[in-house]
């Protein structure tokens, strides 16, 4: 092959085509968005609904968006800072809560389309996962689509069709075991028809190609965090204090994780709705003192600090401040 000059001159530099900012930044794979959101052009305004799964530090966070031509539209939206409310006060970006979270986002979409009555979903965690055609009637074993695919339920002759998204996990790797599928498993467990495959959950043999569904249900009610304190607890005192101190502060031990989230899907299934504000954690009707105590009903934390007064008390208070003032 011949000698090839590099030529990087001022011709060069004005063609030169610089990627998009969240390319630059690694924040948007652009190749995998144009994919999840591409739709038919005999579609007209029917869009390719996302299922967003963004975990944090400290928090998962699970959105259905909807592409439009200048931007996203977010449809609904749930995050773990809700659990504490459903009695999830600890772990609330562990594998377990992902799944409570994607459960929580379902079951609040459902509700606000009136689909909740139909599609129930999975009530009892069981980690099994069924596959269904496009009448309702479930796949058998050995067909060519069973493995594959997985859809919340069929459809009978004349009622709505499941409410469909696509799985969105942005940046994160594939791999199995992740928490974006946990999230996405409690969103199929609530009624969203996601197609999805067993390949990626906890208990899945990729050698024996063979999936245990009793491992996944263990993530999912939180065993292996159990299994995880019980063994630190023994081996190492000083660094179980430090990492499970939420856990200690509300006195749960591992044999209480289960009880926990089995009520909490329990109350998310009674009441998903978005709640906002706070209340007084004194009373219920008490009036703001100087300075009292709140409870958020969006998180359900309490916090200490001066509430914000209403028109008619800050006019009150300047009205004083003008006669103190004539007065002197």
């Amino acid at each position: 092959m011949p000698f090839v000059k590099v030529v990087k001159n001022k011709a060069y530099f004005k063609r030169f085509q610089v990627k998009w900012r969240r390319r630059r930044s690694g924040h948007t794979n652009y190749g995998r968005r144009h994919k999840l959101i591409t739709q038919d052009k005999n579609k007209y305004l029917a869009p390719k609904y996302r299922l967003v799964v963004r975990i944090s530090n400290r928090y998962c966070r699970v959105q259905v968006v909807a592409a439009e031509l200048d931007h996203d539209r977010t449809i609904c939206s749930a995050s773990s800072q809700e659990l504490p409310r459903y009695g999830i006060k600890a772990g609330l970006k562990n594998y377990a809560a992902c799944y409570a979270t994607g459960l929580l986002c379902a079951r609040r979409l459902l509700k606000s389309l009136n689909l909740d009555e139909t599609y129930e979903g999975v009530e009892e965690v069981t980690g099994a996962c069924t596959s269904y055609d496009s009448t309702g009637a479930e796949i058998p074993e050995g067909t060519r689509d069973n493995g594959k695919k997985f859809y919340v339920e069929g459809v009978e002759p004349g009622e709505r069709k499941p409410f469909r998204a696509y799985l969105d996990i942005g940046i994160r790797t594939a791999s199995r075991g992740s928490r974006v599928f946990a999230a996405m498993k409690g969103a199929s467990d609530g009624g969203m028809d996601i197609p999805h495959n067993n390949k990626r959950f906890p208990g899945y043999d990729p050698d024996a190609k063979t999936f245990d569904a009793d491992d996944l249900k263990d993530h999912i009610m939180g065993a292996h965090v159990g299994a995880y304190m019980e063994e630190m607890e023994e081996d190492d005192e000083e660094n179980y204090q430090k990492v499970f101190k939420k856990y200690i502060e509300l006195e749960l031990k591992e044999d209480d994780l289960e009880g926990v989230y089995e009520s909490a899907h329990a109350a998310i299934r009674e009441n998903p709705e978005a709640v906002k504000g706070f209340t007084f954690a004194d009373a219920e009707d008490s009036e703001p003192q100087e300075s009292t105590a709140f409870v958020f009903k969006k998180t359900g934390k309490e916090q200490k600090k001066d509430p914000k007064f209403t028109y008619e008390q800050r006019r009150a208070a300047s009205n004083a401040k003008k006669l103190a003032l004539q007065e002197e």
